[in-house]
């Protein structure tokens, strides 16, 4: 059966880390499922397919960051990405899948602990499940197999550098 990870804190590399554990699973043979809630703005993994594709990336965004309350649309986006999603856990569509962002999605209530926590504990036995972002729910924690804490000691945004493509985005 398939492991649950959570890849939770306030430093940078979370998604970065799914990427790699992704990376790492193609190169082996399987097949991966990436779905990005709440990003819809350009990223340099969306081209990770084209280079590799046994790894799919879809968004479910609407790209621009939220700020304040989401929205209905944002709300939807969200709604629309995890049933699709929720469709390949449960029927084993494949090895890997990582929910990016997942925990911030519940965090702004686009989803809710219970309905992505119904999906995991009726999952196939086939993928194993990555969920990243920051504040991760206690629920998500306690369900997970593997949960890494990635902390911010030292970032060089506090000296002002911009996000660079193809380290940041």
């Amino acid at each position: 059966m398939g492991y649950i990870h959570v890849y939770t804190g306030n430093g940078k590399g979370k998604t970065t880390a799914a990427f790699g554990l992704a990376l790492r699973a193609a190169c082996a043979g399987k097949t991966v499922y990436i779905g990005q809630f709440i990003k819809g703005m350009r990223y340099s993994e969306l081209d990770v397919p084209r280079y590799i594709p046994s790894i799919i990336v879809e968004q479910y965004g609407r790209g621009c960051f939220i700020k304040g309350a989401p929205s209905q649309e944002d709300i939807d986006a969200a709604k629309r990405g995890f049933e699709k999603v929720s469709r390949y856990i449960l029927e084993g569509a494949f090895d890997l899948i990582v929910l990016d962002e997942i925990n911030i999605a519940v965090y702004l209530k686009l989803l809710t602990v219970d309905e992505v926590l119904q999906v995991l504990n009726n999952r196939s036995e086939r993928p194993e499940i990555v969920l990243t972002g920051r504040y991760a729910p206690q629920e998500f924690v306690e369900c997970a197999d593997l949960v890494s804490e990635i902390l911010e000691v030292k970032h060089y945004y506090q000296k002002g550098v911009q996000a660079r493509k193809g380290i940041e985005f």
